[in-house]
């Protein structure tokens, strides 16, 4: 072989390996850090056996799935929510699918407002199995309203749950952590926490807030190199996320919630976070198209991000005032994809 054809056959190459990069990026779900951890990286089922992990809003979606999958790899499990049934239905469901049993899984009930209780919940997990070594920042609800038509109680209630909840019980958590010199926490943000979008903007604000706490804390704990924070951005996923949406007041419902299925399966979300979790990033996006690319936009094209989704938003906010499901538009790329 001639060198004038080795150099052809390398010039070929070069053009082909970014359309390659390109064709697996527009089917990626997540980005592409963490779809290298997935490859090469560590398995969960190495790295998390016997830990004791302490879930919130464990009583569905995202956070009962992750339950269902952490009970299959060994763990010490907590399950924490408001609602009750909800935890004793999801701690049968481990028992029944995972490896666990009846003394390995502790039911806690938690409101995550009530800030007053996360020191006396945090010593009852220590009580119960004398360590925290992961603690998953997953309760939360969303929201479906305009900003001009939303109530300050139904933002200061997310602002309440979704970041002053979390970060509360993450500082009642963290002095254990500090103490033992390791530990994980994991906190459930959304990609609505690096791009803001329309019907969403409290929801968008307790999401941005949580992004900027946490990474300024992780700054702070480079003298403990054993803990790990690690901030988890989904896209849309198939959960009650939409059903448990704040409306424009406190005591107003989603009125009709609209087929989930293009969204990212939840059990492929939670099987991402594992693999996160496993190999200790600090930061994860978990999507599927074009949210994700929406999500790369956004971050390093912030300007056109905001042009982008300003155009896209008129058709979010038509499908919310139409009684459709406001992300409903996707569907069109998924069939496409598919």
């Amino acid at each position: 072989m001639s060198w004038e054809l080795v150099l052809w056959l390398m010039a070929l190459c070069a053009l082909l390996l970014p359309l390659v990069q390109l064709l697996r990026f527009l089917r990626a779900d997540a980005d592409l850090t963490l779809l290298w951890a997935e490859w090469q990286g560590r398995r969960p089922e190495w790295e998390l056996t016997d830990m004791v992990v302490w879930v919130t809003g464990a009583s569905s979606g995202i956070g009962e799935e992750l339950a269902l999958q952490l009970s299959k790899l060994g763990v010490y499990l907590v399950l924490s929510a408001r609602r009750v049934q909800e935890l004793e239905r999801v701690k049968r469901r481990c028992l029944e699918n995972g490896n666990l049993k009846e003394k390995d899984i502790l039911v806690l009930p938690l409101d995550l407002r009530d800030r007053s209780s996360h020191e006396v919940a945090t010593k009852t997990v220590l009580q119960e199995f004398g360590k925290i070594d992961i603690l998953v920042n997953n309760g939360g609800r969303s929201q479906r309203s305009l900003a001009l038509e939303t109530s300050l109680d139904v933002i200061k209630e997310l602002m309440e749950l979704n970041y002053l909840g979390t970060v509360s019980l993450t500082k009642c958590v963290l002095p254990h952590m500090m103490e033992r010199k390791q530990g994980k926490i994991v906190i459930v943000n959304s990609l609505a926490g690096i791009m803001s979008v329309p019907l969403s903007s409290g929801y968008c604000g307790s999401k941005h807030a949580l992004r900027g706490f946490f990474n300024s804390l992780c700054t702070e704990l480079v003298d403990y190199p054993g803990i790990t924070l690690c901030n988890i951005y989904p896209g849309p996923v198939q959960s009650d996320i939409v059903k448990n949406a704040l409306t424009e007041e406190i005591t107003k419902s989603i009125e009709n919630t609209g087929d989930q299925s293009y969204k990212m399966a939840t059990s492929r979300c939670v099987q991402l976070m594992l693999i996160s979790m496993a190999n200790d990033l600090k930061e994860v996006w978990i999507s599927d198209q074009p949210s994700l690319l929406g999500a790369y936009v956004w971050q390093y094209m912030p300007t056109w991000g905001l042009w982008l989704f300003c155009k896209l938003g008129k058709k979010r906010i038509q499908n919310f005032k139409s009684g459709l499901e406001a992300d409903s538009y996707l569907k069109i790329w998924k069939r496409k994809r598919d």
